[in-house]
Order: C-alpha cells, then sequence, then structure tokens
C-alpha cells in the first residue's frame, strides 16, 4: 500500500471553489491516513502548480498522488506527466472529477455537493493506495502498411505513407481503381474530372516501388494484432492472358458478342462483357465475365491466346503493422415507387443523372426525349424520420447545385427547380448557392411536417411534382419538368459488416464505421493499429475525405517510425493458479485478446497483450475470479466503494455562491505570476485593457485573457468606461 500520498484540490477559477468548499476539503484530507500532503491550488492544470507538486513530490517522496480538478479527458495524461517528470510511476496517479460530477450538477445546494466531493476525493485516496507501478509494453512492428480501398482517400493516403518510407498494400475489391469519384465529372472547386484526378492519382503510386496494388481483390482472414496483423487477401483473376498482345485484347473487347448492364453508368447503358470501367480506368487491363462467355466457343477458340478462363482465384497472405481502412460509400437507393421512382419512367437520383449528363455530350436525352427541364427534390433518403438514416449527408445539397450549374452551362437554355427542406452549402461551397439563384433556378422550400409532400405524379405525358412552398405564404404549388431527379444521400456500404467483422470495427446506428472519439480521436478505432478514414466513417466531400485519409495516414505513420512501439498496461491478466480455463472469457471477448494455453500440463487462458484493450468484460464472467484488469483491481474498486460511503463530517453552514467567492478570493495563498504583473500595470486607480498592455508590456490577448478570470475570480472588477465608451476601466478590488 501507498504510504506517502499527496492530495491536491483544485478551485478551477471558481468553477468548482464557487460551489464545493475546496478550502475545507484540504483541511479535512490533511488528517487522512497516508496522507503526507492535502492542498486547494486555484489552478491545478497551471504551469506554476505543476511546478510546485514535481517538488512536492520530489522533497516529500511522494509515492502517489491524488487531483481533484475537471474530467480526466481534459488533463489525465497532463498530470501523468507531472508524475512521470519527478521520477513518480504514473500509475500511482489517480483524478477526480469534482467539477463536472459535484459542482456543476449540483450548483443548486452547494453543501451537498461538496459532501459528494468528500467522497469522491476518498474513494480516489483509497484507490491510489492500492495503485501498482505499471510499465507500458513495448512491442516491435513491421513497417508496412495496408490500406483497404483504393478510392482518391486510399490512394491518397497510400502516397502519404510510402513517401514516409512504408511499405504500402492498396487494397481494392473492384477491379479499377478510383471509386465513386471516376463517375464523377466536374467537380467543385478545381473543376477537374474525377477521371483526371485519379489519373494523376495513378501515375503518382507508379512512382513509388514500396506500394503495390491489388484489384479485384476482397479480404478473407485477419489475424494477428497491433505491429503484425496477418492478412489473407483473395485475388479474383481477370481472365486476360498476361502476356497477350494489348491490339489483340483491345480486338477481343471490340468483337465480344454479349452484352450486360452496365453497373459503372447505374445501368443506363450496356457493355461487352469484356470491359472496362471507361476507357481510361486503371490499371490497363480490361476484366472478363468468363461465365457468360462460356457458351461462346467460337469467339473463345479465336481468341485463344488472349483470353484465359481457366485462370483460379488466388490468396496471398500479407503482414501489416497497420491497416487504413478507407472503404467509401454507397449511394441510397430509393424504394420502388418512393417519389415514383422505378414507376415513373422520367424520374432518377442524382448519381444517374450525372451520368447521364457525361453521356450527353450536346444534348441532354433521356428515354429519346430531350431533356429542357429539371425538379430536384432534396433530402431523399436522409434526414429520415421513418427510415434508418437520421443523419444529414453533408455534401449533397453542393453536389445538385453543382449539378445545377453544370447543366446550364453545358446545355444554355435549361431550367432546373430545386425542391428542398434546407439548403447546406458550407463553408466556401456557398458560392455555389449564390451562382445557381443569379441563374434563375427556382428554389421551393418544404416542411418536415407536410408528410404528403412533395408528391411526384404522371398527369398524361407531363410529370408533376407538387409542393407545399414556405416561401409563398405556404401555398399549393405544381411543377411540371421533363425530369425529377431524387437527390440521394450516403450510405454506409453493403459489405461494411464484412470489413467491421473482420478488422472488429465498430459499427455506429447509422451502420457507418466508429471512430474512437470524434474530436479527441477521429480517426482511430478501438482495435489498436486500425484506423479509418474517408466516408466509410460517415459522409464526407472530396476534401474532408481526403483530410480525414491523410490524418490516418500520419497517425500509422508516427505508430510504426521507430520499428517499437510503447502500448497502455491496463489489461486483463490473469491468476494461472485459479485459473480452470472454460472458455467463457473467450467467448465474451470481441477482440480475441483471450486463447488457452498449457503450463506444467495444465489448460489456462492467456492475454495477447498487444490485441487486449483494459475493457474489462472477461472479469465479470470468469467463475472462479481468475481475471482483473490492471489499475481496475478488485482491491482498488472495492477500497472506491468503501471510501465513498464512509461518513463525511462537514461544518454546518450553508455554502452559498458569495459566501463561497468571497472565502476563496481572501484564503488564496498565492496568485500567478502573470496577474500579479496585471494589477502592478493598473496604475492610477483603474486602466483600460489598452493601458494596461502598454504598462506591463504584455500581449493584449494575455491580458484580456487573465482580465476575464480575474475578474470571475473577484481580484478585479470593472469600474465604468473611458470617454470613447470604447473600452471599461479595471481596478483592483
Amino acid at each position: 500500500m501507498k504510504e506517502r500520498i499527496g492530495v491536491y484540490i483544485c478551485h478551477c477559477g471558481g468553477n468548482i471553489s464557487d460551489y464545493v468548499d475546496v478550502v475545507e476539503l484540504g483541511k479535512m484530507f490533511h488528517k487522512e491516513e497516508n496522507v503526507v500532503i492535502s492542498k486547494d491550488v486555484m489552478f491545478a492544470c497551471a504551469d506554476s502548480n505543476q511546478i510546485e507538486m514535481v517538488k512536492d513530490i520530489q522533497d516529500n517522496k511522494l509515492d502517489a498522488i491524488v487531483v481533484c480538478s475537471c474530467s480526466p479527458k481534459l488533463h489525465l495524461h497532463t498530470f501523468k506527466n507531472v508524475a512521470a517528470r519527478a521520477g513518480l510511476n504514473p500509475s500511482n496517479y489517480v483524478q477526480v472529477n469534482i467539477r463536472e460530477q459535484c459542482s456543476w450538477p449540483h450548483s443548486d445546494r452547494p453543501r451537498e455537493a461538496t459532501v459528494k466531493a468528500a467522497g469522491l476525493i476518498r474513494a480516489g485516496i483509497n484507490r491510489v493506495s492500492f495503485s501498482e507501478s505499471l510499465e507500458n509494453i513495448e512491442l516491435t512492428v513491421k513497417k508496412s502498411v495496408m490500406v483497404v480501398g483504393a478510392g482518391v482517400a486510399g490512394m491518397k493516403a497510400a502516397i502519404d505513407l510510402a513517401r514516409s518510407g512504408n511499405e504500402v498494400f492498396l487494397i481494392e475489391k473492384d477491379y479499377f481503381v478510383g471509386g465513386r469519384i471516376a463517375q464523377k465529372d466536374k467537380l467543385f472547386t478545381t473543376g477537374q474530372s474525377g477521371k483526371e484526378i485519379i489519373t494523376s492519382l495513378y501515375n503518382e503510386i507508379k512512382k513509388y516501388p514500396n506500394i503495390t496494388i491489388f484489384t479485384g481483390t476482397t479480404i478473407s482472414k485477419v489475424s494477428g494484432s497491433l505491429g503484425n496483423f496477418n492478412v489473407d487477401v483473395a485475388v479474383k483473376p481477370r481472365y486476360i492472358n498476361g502476356k497477350a498482345d494489348k491490339q489483340a485484347v483491345k480486338r477481343a473487347m471490340e468483337e465480344c458478342p454479349v452484352l450486360v448492364d452496365d453497373d459503372f453508368n447505374l445501368g443506363l447503358t450496356k457493355r461487352k462483357a469484356i470491359y472496362k470501367n471507361y476507357a481510361e480506368a486503371l490499371p490497363d487491363v480490361p476484366v472478363v465475365y468468363a461465365e457468360l462467355l462460356k457458351d461462346e466457343t467460337d469467339f473463345i477458340a479465336k481468341f485463344a491466346s488472349t483470353l484465359n478462363l481457366n485462370e483460379q482465384e488466388e490468396t496471398i497472405s500479407l503482414i501489416v503493422g497497420s491497416v487504413l481502412v478507407t472503404t467509401g460509400y454507397d449511394n441510397y437507393q430509393p424504394k420502388e415507387g418512393e417519389l415514383g421512382y422505378k414507376t415513373i419512367d422520367n424520374v432518377l437520383t442524382l448519381p444517374e443523372l450525372n451520368r447521364l449528363i457525361e453521356l450527353n455530350p450536346d444534348k441532354l436525352v433521356h428515354n429519346g426525349k430531350q431533356i429542357n427541364s429539371v425538379a430536384f427534390i432534396y433530402c431523399v433518403g436522409s434526414r429520415q424520420k421513418k427510415g434508418d438514416n437520421k443523419y444529414c449527408s453533408r455534401q449533397c445539397c453542393t453536389s445538385t447545385i453543382n449539378t445545377s450549374l453544370q447543366l446550364k452551362e453545358k446545355y444554355k437554355e435549361f431550367q432546373t427547380y430545386h425542391v428542398y427542406r434546407d439548403i447546406r452549402t458550407y463553408g466556401k461551397q456557398e458560392i455555389l448557392y449564390t451562382q445557381s439563384s443569379k441563374q434563375g433556378d427556382l428554389y421551393f422550400k418544404y416542411e418536415d411536417k407536410d408528410k404528403d409532400f412533395p408528391v411526384v405524379e404522371k398527369v398524361g405525358k407531363s410529370t408533376i411534382v407538387k409542393v407545399k412552398d414556405s416561401l409563398t405564404d405556404r401555398k399549393d404549388l405544381e411543377i411540371e419538368a421533363d425530369l425529377v431527379v431524387l437527390v440521394t444521400g450516403m450510405v454506409a456500404r453493403e459489405d461494411a459488416t464484412h470489413i467491421s467483422e473482420m478488422f472488429k470495427i465498430p459499427i455506429g446506428r447509422d451502420k457507418f464505421f466508429n471512430e474512437i472519439h470524434p474530436k479527441l480521436k477521429p480517426v482511430e478505432t478501438v482495435i489498436k493499429g486500425v484506423y479509418i478514414g474517408g466516408t466509410c466513417q460517415g459522409p464526407k466531400n472530396v476534401s474532408e475525405s481526403v483530410q480525414s485519409s491523410l490524418a490516418g495516414a500520419s497517425k500509422i505513420t508516427a505508430l510504426l517510425k521507430t520499428g517499437t512501439i510503447s502500448v497502455d498496461p491496463i489489461i486483463a491478466r490473469v491468476d494461472t493458479d485459479a485459473c480452470t480455463w472454460c472458455g467463457k472469457c473467450a467467448d465474451v471477448c470481441d477482440y480475441g485478446a483471450l486463447k488457452v494455453v498449457e503450463i506444467d500440463g495444465k489448460k489456462v487462458a492467456a492475454v495477447n497483450k498487444a490485441v487486449c484493450t483494459g475493457c474489462g468484460i472477461c472479469a465479470p464472467v470468469c467463475p472462479v475470479n481468475a481475471i482483473e484488469i490492471a489499475q481496475y483491481t478488485d482491491n482498488e474498486i472495492e477500497s472506491m466503494i468503501d471510501g465513498f460511503m464512509k461518513d463525511v463530517q462537514i461544518k454546518e453552514k450553508d455554502v452559498n455562491a458569495e459566501e463561497v467567492q468571497e472565502e476563496a478570493t481572501v484564503g488564496m495563498k498565492e496568485y500567478p505570476q502573470v496577474w500579479k504583473e496585471i494589477m502592478a500595470g493598473i496604475t492610477d486607480g483603474k486602466n483600460t485593457i489598452p493601458q494596461i498592455t502598454l504598462n506591463t508590456k504584455l500581449k493584449s490577448e494575455v491580458v484580456t485573457y487573465h482580465l476575464m478570470t480575474m475578474n470571475r475570480y473577484g481580484v478585479v472588477v470593472a469600474s465604468g468606461m473611458d470617454e470613447k465608451q470604447e473600452y471599461y476601466y479595471y481596478k483592483v478590488k
């Protein structure tokens, strides 16, 4: 047990001390057994206090510390680093959250907040008494990376990883790289086509000998862990003889007698059974639908030296240190009859319209009829009240308006109508909305509460969109258009579940992959060494997709650069004397971190340190209590409960906000140095911020920031304004 513990209770600039009597708590815990130091401090996280904590630990030979302040999410690592700098093992530090758990939620009952804080602090002291000095786990890692998905996000990440010296395996399920961006023509803001971007990225990739591209490839098996993932990939054949003459391959494509629906053009056209997605598709090797050609014996005989229909699927085993998943998205597919889709012949989705535009360079034609007007209906498959897709797909509004501008630019005399709930062209994309409005596009807003609108109907030869327009005092309007386009959002890929199962990546309610934290760890998953980027984790535009995949690439480079990594020691551990191996722990472990081993002829559970996340799900299912989690042992948890349940004696007095503020101000032992400088700079009784800045030589933003806190804490007060009514005067209270 720890016998020399230091306790630091933070005022947090009044955030805590306004409602929790931190001064009284500091006095109370000074009397606690094994507590050597108990202080109330103004800002525990301040540099000055960190320096003092280091000195306390060294001078008083503290063997554990407890900091009672804000959420561990904010400053857990701050104080672990303080402990490390003082020579104290960081595992012998506990943070107690008395701001979010006491002062903020119980500001209306300050005395009870103080009592609760006392219980939590005593629980923290009891816990740290049983803490152990743990060392990080060192693992050797392989400097190679698998990027799953060769869309624009995956290709950019592969280049960045290769440039940093990593071996890269770029895996693509389709036979051609580029993903869905290849189906897009003119992109905002560069004006480049998706195909141009893909060609440029592919040519860049070919410059790096440490990038290997696998197309027509799927993940079949994953084992191992961070630093050494063993991944089996299944490479499907193209059924083209690799030594065949290019002209012979071209003739085979031209003379192929079998036609099939063109998936790349979303079924709007047909293509040969020997095909490329488009003429410039890369790699520059076509693919054969072998099953559809098996009865074409004459054709097969003619091109026997070109085709290799006996080619077999090949499985390749790869070893990588980390994985970046950039598998992209699918477009929402409307149900039959949804706003006339599949039941009215001139109702299409936005992706289908984009393909139609590229296929019609001179005039827009659909079903043999020239199209001169289009009505867009927004939020189809997004922001659903009753469906699964509750989220906004972010990029749909911009994509639609960009398409509208292209229609006007390409076909000149053209009218577009926009039936929308909300327009979300955020950031620079607002430019598109302005251009669209100026060129004469008409916008009609409908409300969520209008359950029966919009409606798409076929009236004679005309297609009518009915809408209750909020912009015209909710009038019922009818829009006649040659083509109705449903603006569909992004949804998770159909194979997302397969990838999730292979790499153990959690899936959210929206069916996209889940990161650990959208702000603190936006590209990391709960599986160590597995990262996500691009639209596989949620709707994004091209720029945002690339940014997130590059973030994942930089994380991986930092992880693998030294060849070894340090892993958090908070993992499960097994008491082999108690374990009888029943297998229950392995059954519930989502990460495959537990397996059976034999020790001295006895079967027991063993923990894979590289895989275990310390989630603790294995511990409660063990019938003989042979498993515990480091830093969450039975002794630590039970002692916390005992500490929290112990009676707390607080002086009988009303601790209201005004009294606490006054007491805290008087009882403050020492102001930060910068506060002293600001107070010295307030000459003539009172000064404005510019005057104080001039007097102190501090930056104005530093003076402003600290004055606000000093005012909040009651050290200074505002005292009127200057003659021009521009600045407040401040004086020392």
